[in-house]
């Protein structure tokens, strides 16, 4: 896979049966999707490296990396919104983390409860549309 890695650029405390099961981007990242035990709602996405799953998986609470601050956050430790973890699953290319949580107040950092309300660039509307072709 053309920009995948095996390896991550950060040290980490991750199990080493997981972390060579993992396909890692350029910068040692998986895309993790947060989602509602639950209801199956999509709440967001964030990304992890091999610490951030390790502390996902040991804490219980959703680790993340900001590839903007280049430093680990754990969801709800500023804004009280907590992520509290039920499952965590690799998708069958184990490229992608599925983390289902039990969201406590919103997941987006606009106050939303889910970062995919906002722009919706398309929504059947019971319509036949999406099964026809264009």
């Amino acid at each position: 896979m053309v920009g995948m890695t095996s390896m991550s650029p950060r040290h980490s405390r991750l199990a080493p049966e997981i972390a060579a099961r993992l396909k890692r981007s350029a910068d040692g990242l998986l895309p993790a999707i947060a989602q509602q035990y639950d209801t199956g709602e999509v709440l967001m996405l964030g990304w992890m490296d091999d610490e951030a799953l390790h502390r996902t998986l040991t804490t219980g609470r959703c680790t993340y990396w900001s590839r903007s601050r280049q430093e680990y956050w754990v969801k709800g430790d500023t804004s009280g919104h907590f992520q509290r973890v039920r499952s965590v699953a690799l998708d069958c290319d184990a490229d992608t983390v599925l983390v289902k949580v039990d969201q406590v107040g919103a997941a987006c950092h606009t106050g939303a409860r889910t970062c995919f309300d906002a722009d919706v660039l398309f929504e059947d509307g019971g319509s036949d549309a999406a099964t026809t072709d264009r």
